[in-house]
């Protein structure tokens, strides 16, 4: 049996890998993206099932006003005296010299919760995990943020220790153990003790195609004694330009439960470049974010772990000899009528809840009242699920009277407040119900249909959407009856819903691409939409 890599597609960033018993669990970020902190669990490492996302409250997590990938970083999940431990990060700022952000902790005995509130440990740094060593006494391992513009930003890594009595850290005992390598960036901490040594692993090189992970170890938790591996770094893409999957690097370690096997999983991203474009550069364009992968570890003689394969990793893995086999959980598509009582897993929202003032759901049909526009950071009436697919077709069943064009709902493929296109019912002088496509590109709108919006009968009570991603582009649909689909003439480029798009004017590009559901009514008369299904196919 081989692991296939990525293993967890799209948008699943920063893995918190760790096993418990015969369970393998990965925790990912999620950003300004509700529920914070996404959850899977695997028998052998092959096959993930998604469980209940543990903030889905907001006395876990408040997110309002936070900026587009802000929010929930690198969260790292531990076991430890009987029960899970989770510290998560909700970062305030991403731009400028400043990283407001405040570091928690929540444990829950049953991965599935319910989760302690929330303790605010510190705002020292993001990327904070907790080591529990083997004489019971825990410390917090963190990327250490500087704001003064004449060091650098990243000022190593500090280990301050946690006091389980008051659990709060014990901010004196705090002291710098790694500053990296020359690369610069140092950040994603992860500490383990294997074999009367304690083995640093932390991500270099931004999260981009220059991402790395080192490996450093020393025999005390003493300040500055870590040593880099030599011939490092442990995992990296920058020189294997070719592989299917590039970026690796921020992640963590875990071994099987004999003890003889060893993996770790990473982000990663699979770009795919236009026609036009040389394979290096640029070096492509990731629609889908970062992709979490898993990569074979074996110890050299020296005792440090090296990547089977080589530093660049491979796109099969074997999987662990002694892997509980399990079924494959079904792939990525979605059918959704909003008949249960719960949204289903796969939603998202942004920054809040779904609630009252969002909309409703059950019976059948979603309604979503029209909020504020889809580039407010406030109040918007949207649900949306990760592009998981290069290649796939999404569509939904809408009623909506607008009666001014401040009024739309319809369709969305999203990256953030200022990268996103919306194909919508709206409101014209002339035409009276119309559809339009718009796009926002760099915070820059444009209407592609204008004059041409395309008119909808007086008689029609419903239209239908559909989008269809085809890796480098995708092209919106509309019908009147469900069964007769015309294209709408506006092709739109893939590329500027990825990471590296985002990258080049915006340093929050730690998401990737959305499609979803929205209403807007930034008249504030709060008029609704009705959306009668969603659904979702991959065709890779």
């Amino acid at each position: 049996m081989k692991i296939q890599n990525p293993v967890l597609h799209g948008f699943n960033a920063d893995p918190s890998m760790l096993r418990v018993g015969d369970t393998y669990y990965i925790a990912n970020s999620t950003f300004e993206w509700f529920p914070g902190v996404r959850l899977h669990e695997s028998k052998d490492l092959v096959h993930w099932n998604l469980l209940p996302s543990p903030l889905s409250t907001t006395t876990l997590l408040d997110m309002k006003g936070n900026p587009s990938s802000g929010g929930i970083w690198a969260p790292d999940l531990t076991y430890a005296d009987g029960k899970f431990w989770l510290i998560y990060t909700d970062v305030k700022i991403t731009e400028g010299a400043f990283k407001d952000m405040t570091n928690y902790l929540t444990t829950a005995d049953d991965i599935r919760g319910p989760w302690s509130d929330p303790i605010a440990v510190n705002g020292v740094g993001f990327d904070a995990s907790l080591f529990h060593d083997d004489d019971g006494r825990k410390y917090l391992v963190q990327q250490t943020w500087d704001h003064r513009e004449y060091h650098h930003p990243f000022d190593g890594i500090t280990l301050t220790e946690f006091d389980t009595t008051t659990m709060q850290l014990k901010p004196h005992t705090a002291r710098t153990i790694y500053t990296g390598t020359d690369v610069k960036l140092v950040e994603g901490p992860h500490l383990y003790k294997i074999n009367g040594f304690y083995y640093l692993f932390a991500a270099q090189g931004g999260t981009v195609y220059t991402h790395e992970e080192v490996v450093a170890r020393s025999k005390t938790l003493d300040a500055l004694t870590f040593e880099s591996e030599p011939d490092g770094p442990f995992i990296t893409n920058f020189d294997t330009p070719r592989l299917g999957i590039q970026k690796q690097g921020h992640g963590a370690l875990v071994n099987t439960p004999s003890g003889d096997e060893w993996y770790y999983a990473s982000l990663c991203g699979r770009p795919w470049h236009h026609e036009n474009e040389s394979f290096t550069d640029p070096r492509g364009w990731c629609t889908l974010g970062r992709e979490t992968s898993i990569q074979k570890v074996e110890w050299d003689d020296e005792g440090w772990p090296r990547v089977v394969g080589g530093h660049g990793g491979q796109m099969e893995v074997d999987a662990p000899k002694d892997a509980i086999l399990t079924d494959a959980p079904a792939n990525g598509d979605q059918h959704d009528e909003f008949d249960t009582p719960e949204l289903n897993g796969e939603w998202n929202t942004l920054r809040v809840p779904f609630d009252d003032k969002m909309g409703a759901f059950g019976d059948g049909k979603l309604t979503l009242i029209g909020q504020r526009s889809l580039a407010s950071e406030f109040d918007v009436s949207m649900i949306a699920r990760r592009w998981q697919a290069f290649n796939f077709d999404a569509e939904t069943k809408v009623k909506f009277d607008p009666y001014t064009y401040q009024q739309m709902a319809g369709l969305t493929n999203f990256y953030n407040d200022k990268n996103w296109s919306f194909v919508f019912i709206t409101w014209d002088e002339k035409k009276g119900h119309v559809i339009e496509v718009a796009e926002n590109d760099r915070n820059n709108y444009t209407s592609y249909l204008k004059d041409d919006a395309i008119q909808i009968p007086e008689d029609t009570e419903y239209v239908w959407f559909k989008v269809k991603a085809r890796t480098q582009s995708y092209t919106y649909e509309y019908s009147f009856d469900g069964e007769t689909w015309h294209e709408i003439p506006v092709e739109l480029d893939a590329a500027h819903l990825s990471d590296d798009y985002i990258l080049q004017e915006y340093g929050g590009f730690f998401t990737g691409a959305f499609v979803g559901l929205a209403a807007v009514d930034y008249s504030g008369y709060k008029q609704p939409a009705e959306f009668d299904y969603f659904d979702y196919k991959e065709l890779d």
